[in-house]
């Protein structure tokens, strides 16, 4: 498991890009609910954590690509390629990511 921040230190709404290879971020939603995706748009190279995050969806910041938290899938309008998603584990009040396998895109074509 990676460690994110400590959860008071990820504000609904909000989201933390974590310097990893590739990047990942981690999308803390209004409702409460917490997901991690890889944070580099399909489309172009955009950064996800730079979006709009609206319910369970985050808008690229460059094109409008819009990316779903739960399934990493685009909107079809621009991406056409999902994202990745990673399982997020909150425990003792701190949030961490356990990433998925890197052919995890792969097995789900």
């Amino acid at each position: 498991m990676i460690h994110v921040c400590a959860l008071d230190e990820l504000p609904r709404g909000s989201a933390r890009r974590l310097p990893l290879s590739p990047p990942v971020s981690v999308f803390h939603t209004t409702d409460g609910e917490l997901y991690a995706i890889d944070d580099t748009c399909t489309h172009q190279d955009a950064s996800l954590a730079d979006g709009w995050l609206e319910g369970c969806e985050v808008e690229c910041p460059l094109h409008a690509a819009i990316f779903d938290l739960r399934t990493g899938e685009p909107d079809g309008l621009l991406a056409r390629e999902p994202v990745r998603t990673h399982r997020v584990v909150v425990e003792a009040d701190a949030v961490y990511v356990v990433l998925s396998p890197s052919d995890a895109l792969e097995a789900a074509s």
